[in-house]
C-alpha cells in the first residue's frame, strides 16, 4: 500500500472497487475522498498503518455518515492518507510520503486528516471526510486555507469509524468552498444524534436537533467574546498583528468582541486534562494491538500511545474533573448566544524541514488552543482569513453545543463580507 497521485500524495494506492452513490441529490457531480479510518464497502480500513491494513478484512458496509454523502449524489474518488491511528497533528506518517500542502508546499498539511485536506486544497476532490479528536479538522484547514468545523460531540454517527478517544472523537469534512461545506452540513447534521461512544460528554447527544439549535440563533443576537489567555498563544508579533486583522474582519460582521473574565483553570491545565483523557482512551482502544506489534508504529505516535499506559485512575479522575468544571464554566459563559473568537492555531503551518523538537513545541502550543472544543464537546469552526509568511492562518468561532449550522452560517457571512471588501 503506497500513497499515489504525485505530487500531492493524498490518495492511497489500493485496488479500486465500485462504490454506489445516488444519481441525483444536492451533491450530484461532486467527488468525495474518504479518510482511511472510515469504512467503505469493499475497501480495507488501514488506519494509516500498513500492518493494520494487511490484517483487516474489507468492510462489508460503508460508515453511515459517509453513506449519507454518497446517497446525496457525490461519487467516491478513493481513500486518503491519514496519520497512524489518527494520533498526530502534523500529517507526517513515517510509512508514506507526506501529503502536499498546495497553499504552502514547504509546510506540513497538518493531520491526522492529511490526505483529505491535501485532496481538497489541491482540487483533487470537492469534498473529503476527516475526523477531529484533538484538532484534525481545524488544524489542517487552517494550515491549508480551508473552512473546517469540529462538530458537536455525538451529533454525527461514528459507526463504521476507527475509534481513537471516543469521548473526544467527532466526524468532520473539508470542502472546496463554503457553499459546498454548508450542503454537506445540512445532510450529516440532519440525521438523528448518535449514541455517544465513551459516554462522558453529556452534551451533544441528548437529542436536540442541530438545525433547531442553529436556527434558534440569529446574527443580531450573537454575543462575541474573547479570552486574553487564548489570544496570547499566537507565536509572535507577526502572528499577533495578523490575528488582530482577522479579528477586525469578524467584528465588522458580528460586532465588538468583549473581553471575558479569565477561566478558573489555566490553558496548561486544560492541555494536560485533554492529553490524559485522550491518551488513556487511545491506549484502551489500541494498546493490545500495539503491544503485540512491536515496531509497527512511528516513534512519535507510539510515544503518545504509550503515555496512555501511565495514566492511572486517580490521574484520569482529576483530568475528568477539570474537564467537567470547564464544560460547565464555558456553558455558562456562552449561554445560548455567545460565540468565543480565538486563533485556530498559533500561526502558519510548521515547515516540513523543521526539527522534531520544534514540531513538538508547535503541537503542544496548538493543543492549548484546540483542546477547548474537545474538552467541552462544543463545536468550533475555523475560517481562512489570514496569511503569515505567505502561508494560511485561520481564525475560529466556538459556540454552544449544537450550534454547528449557526457557526457555518456566521462563517459564510464573514467570508462573503471579506470577499466583497
Amino acid at each position: 500500500m503506497q500513497a499515489m497521485r504525485y505530487p500531492l500524495n493524498a490518495f492511497l494506492d489500493v485496488p479500486q472497487v465500485p462504490v454506489s452513490n445516488g444519481e441525483t441529490g444536492p451533491l450530484a457531480g461532486l467527488g468525495l475522498a474518504v479518510k482511511d479510518i472510515f469504512d467503505v464497502a469493499g475497501y480495507r480500513t488501514g488506519c494509516g498503518n500498513p500492518q493494520k491494513f494487511t490484517e483487516t478484512a474489507p468492510a462489508t458496509k460503508t460508515a453511515p455518515a459517509v453513506q449519507l454523502i454518497l446517497d446525496a449524489g457525490a461519487h467516491f474518488l478513493g481513500k486518503t492518507q491519514t496519520d497512524e491511528f489518527a494520533f498526530s497533528l502534523m500529517g507526517q506518517n513515517s510509512h508514506f510520503p507526506e501529503p502536499v500542502n498546495s497553499a504552502a508546499p514547504d509546510r506540513v498539511t497538518g493531520g491526522s486528516s492529511s490526505g483529505s485536506v491535501a485532496a481538497v486544497a489541491g482540487r483533487l476532490a470537492d469534498i473529503a471526510t476527516g475526523s477531529d479528536t484533538g484538532g484534525s479538522i481545524r488544524a489542517p484547514a487552517s494550515f491549508c486555507g480551508l473552512v473546517g468545523l469540529r462538530t458537536s460531540h455525538g451529533r454525527i454517527s461514528l459507526e463504521g469509524t476507527m475509534p481513537l478517544a471516543p469521548s473526544l472523537d467527532t466526524f468532520g469534512w473539508f470542502a472546496k468552498d463554503i457553499e459546498t461545506y454548508e450542503k454537506v452540513a445540512e445532510l450529516v447534521l440532519s440525521a438523528p444524534p448518535s449514541p455517544l461512544r465513551g459516554g462522558s460528554d453529556g452534551e451533544a447527544g441528548r437529542g436536540e436537533g442541530a438545525s433547531t439549535a442553529a436556527t434558534s440563533h440569529h446574527k443580531a443576537r450573537t454575543k462575541l467574546l474573547r479570552l486574553a489567555a487564548l489570544d496570547e498563544l499566537v507565536l509572535g508579533d507577526t502572528e499577533a498583528t495578523e490575528y488582530r486583522r482577522m479579528l477586525s474582519i469578524v467584528t465588522t460582521v458580528l460586532g465588538e468582541a468583549k473581553p471575558a473574565k479569565p477561566l478558573t483553570h489555566s490553558t496548561d491545565e486544560f492541555y494536560w486534562a485533554f492529553r490524559k483523557v485522550q491518551a488513556h482512551e487511545a491506549w484502551a482502544n489500541h494498546g493490545e494491538w500495539i503491544s503485540s506489534h512491536a515496531g509497527s508504529l512511528g516513534k512519535g505516535v507510539e510515544d503518545r500511545f504509550r503515555f496512555g499506559m501511565t495514566i492511572d485512575d486517580q490521574a484520569l479522575a482529576e483530568a475528568n474533573a477539570t474537564r467537567t468544571a470547564f464544560r460547565g464554566e464555558l456553558r455558562d459563559l456562552l449561554g445560548d448566544d455567545g460565540i468565543l473568537v480565538l486563533p485556530t492555531v498559533p500561526g502558519a503551518a510548521p515547515l516540513k524541514a523543521d526539527t522534531p523538537e520544534n514540531l513538538l513545541a508547535y503541537r503542544e502550543r496548538a493543543l492549548r488552543l484546540l483542546c477547548l472544543s474537545g474538552l467541552s464537546g462544543f463545536p468550533q469552526i475555523t475560517l481562512p482569513l489570514g496569511t503569515v509568511n505567505g502561508a494560511p492562518f485561520g481564525v475560529s468561532l466556538l459556540g454552544p453545543s449544537n450550534s454547528d449550522l449557526h457557526l457555518i452560517s456566521l462563517g459564510k457571512s464573514i467570508l462573503e463580507s471579506n470577499n466583497k471588501g
